[in-house]
């Protein structure tokens, strides 16, 4: 159980959310995914490299600086600068996707309201070690539920396999005891909440 625990927390780390989101989001049968393939590797790169490649990049100088101890960063006071620093990389991003004219609105709102989700994180994480896991699984779902509901599409497979992965991963996070309860069901609501919100209400 405790492998599977730490298996399933690194498939499914928060710094590789965001590019599964949007895999899926492209994939589910709504306008993004006649968006032309060559758009979508843009995007894809984007985000991936300003959302994982770059945070991971810069944690060798954050252990050097003593910024954190180790790269479990167990302690809320370790991850406010990798939450700080992945969320400038990440508006970077969005700021460059912007300019890009076939790139739907709705697909920049999604990043969007990541970029918000990681700032509301860093807030709370300074006073409380919320699950940044889950609120990564959370913002996903809140994702797919969003352009669901916009473009009427089912998708009660996806969205059950994703409700399980979520189960799975809060359940893991509790195993490993890096968690309370209360901080796995607060970082899942949390992150549901702004990402729903926000894509499927932000004009």
């Amino acid at each position: 159980m405790k492998i599977f625990s730490k298996i399933i927390s690194v498939i499914f780390h928060p710094l590789f959310v965001p590019t599964m989101g949007l895999f899926l989001i492209f994939n589910i049968g709504d306008q993004a995914a006649y968006v032309p393939l060559p758009v979508k590797r843009i995007v894809y790169t984007a985000v991936f490299v300003t959302s994982c490649i770059l945070p991971l990049s810069i944690t060798p100088l954050l252990l050097v600086l003593k910024r954190i101890k180790s790269l479990r960063m167990e302690t809320k006071e370790e991850r406010l600068w990798p939450m700080l620093i992945t969320g400038l990389f990440f508006i970077t991003g969005y700021y460059l996707l912007s300019f890009i004219p076939a790139i739907p609105g709705l697909i920049l709102n999604y990043i969007l309201a990541t970029i918000i989700t990681i700032f509301v994180s860093l807030a709370i994480t300074y006073f409380w070690k919320i699950s940044v896991h889950m609120i990564g699984m959370g913002g996903l779902t809140g994702g797919l539920l969003a352009f669901a509901y916009i473009f009427g599409l089912d998708i009660h497979v996806l969205f059950s396999l994703v409700i399980i992965v979520s189960g799975l991963l809060g359940m893991a996070r509790l195993y490993l005891n890096v968690h309370t309860p209360a901080q796995v069901y607060a970082g899942y609501l949390l992150g549901f909440s702004i990402v729903f919100l926000f894509v499927a209400f932000m004009p």
